[in-house]
């Protein structure tokens, strides 16, 4: 048997057409495939956990932020009240006649007395006017003492049966007309006499002049409702201080009381007025008593429109509890505050008010002292919606 002959394959060639990929580049290329990986992992990752935030920064945001302030007994004792100072004489002063301002003698501040010249107003039209009725009433007075001593005569002649009755009646009714003529002229010239006074502006009495709207040649016309004052005088002497009193407090109200008050001009000095006049009776629109308290003020140092803080003394407020305004809420049930449960919602409590101080109530009913209140509460707040509370309030 006969052996397959050997034969001595030559060695193959390297194919230097084909393409081999480096080891080292393949290596790189996964370890850029997972980086890439990884920065859209966690690209992802960053994305959905930011999302998740936002989510809860708006549900968070949902809920509104209260502030909450802490209550306080009312303080028992002392209280204040708004006081209105008035002067005790105000007199605003209107032209009576027309025409034109001739010259004016006081100016604002000025202190005047009682039929002092304010401003003259050009007399002549009016001074023309009395003398004519005047020359009028002499002519109409002639024509009368002619008639009555006709008449005088005709009943000596009538006696005598020298003429007839009806000529004696005839000029009786003469005599009659000129008297009713001659007191018309009396009136006209009395009319006349008062439209020149009317040209002189006079003080209506002692004070000061507090306002001056008229200058030299302005016409002016008689008052009206509207027109505007040409002077205003005003007797500081004497002032009143009106008061309005809250109903609850309207008992303190004694007669011969005295009240102490401050006026800002006059810091740490304080003045007393004595109780004048009270209407004894409450404005139902206000809930208040209208209360006039006087005092003498000769130094001047008090001012007509000076706003006055009375001091009060009384035991009101001993059991009630003091809340500022911007606290209450008003719903279909009445007057409200709202507060936070203990399970962390809101909820909403009915009070009763005692006294409105203006920028707060006194609440005797419904409240203690210590209790929280929800303060500027939002208009759409309900009985058990979910607050975030904040920085307290003052």
């Amino acid at each position: 048997m006969l052996d397959k002959p050997l034969t001595h394959e030559a060695p193959s060639e390297p194919n230097i057409l084909r393409y081999h990929t480096p080891r080292r580049l393949k290596l790189a290329g996964l370890i850029g495939g997972s980086v890439v990986s990884l920065a859209v992992v966690l690209g992802l990752t960053t994305r959905f956990v930011s999302g998740q935030e936002t989510r809860d920064w708006t549900k968070e945001q949902a809920i509104p932020a209260v502030h909450l302030l802490t209550l306080q007994g009312a303080q028992g004792g002392e209280f204040t009240l708004p006081g209105d100072v008035q002067a005790f004489y105000t007199a605003t002063t209107y032209a009576q006649i027309t025409g034109y301002v001739q010259k004016w003698f006081t100016d604002i501040g000025a202190p005047v007395k009682a039929g002092q010249l304010l401003a003259q107003i050009d007399p002549r039209p009016y001074q023309a006017a009395l003398d004519q009725a005047q020359g009028q009433l002499a002519k109409d007075q002639a024509a009368l003492a002619g008639a009555e001593v006709d008449l005088n005569r005709y009943q000596q002649l009538m006696a005598a049966n020298a003429i007839a009755r009806q000529t004696v009646d005839d000029e009786a009714a003469t005599v009659a007309t000129d008297k009713g003529i001659v007191a018309s002229d009396k009136a006209n010239v009395e009319t006349a006499q008062i439209n020149l006074r009317y040209t002189r502006i006079v003080a209506p009495f002692d004070g000061v002049v507090t306002s001056r709207s008229l200058d030299v040649g302005q016409l002016v016309t008689p008052g009206t409702a509207s027109a505007t004052p040409l002077f205003t005088v005003t007797d500081p002497s004497k002032l009143r201080v009106y008061v309005r009193m809250p109903q609850s407090y309207s008992g303190l109200i004694q007669p011969g009381m005295s009240v102490n008050f401050t006026v800002p001009e006059h810091p740490g000095r304080t003045f007393r007025a004595s109780l004048a006049a009270s209407a004894d009776a409450i404005v139902s629109q206000s809930g208040t008593q209208l209360v006039q308290f006087q005092i003498d003020n000769s130094d001047h140092a008090l001012k007509p429109g000076d706003y006055a803080t009375m001091d009060f003394g009384g035991d009101k407020g001993a059991g009630g509890v003091r809340v500022p305004v911007t606290a209450l809420m008003f719903r279909d049930q009445g007057m409200m505050v709202s507060m936070i449960g203990k399970d962390g919602k809101v909820t909403m409590k009915p009070v009763h008010i005692s006294t409105d101080f203006g920028t707060a109530v006194e609440v005797d009913t419904g409240l203690r002292s210590g209790d929280q209140v929800i303060d500027n509460p939002p208009d759409s707040l309900r009985p058990g919606d979910k607050v975030r509370v904040g920085a307290p309030a003052a």
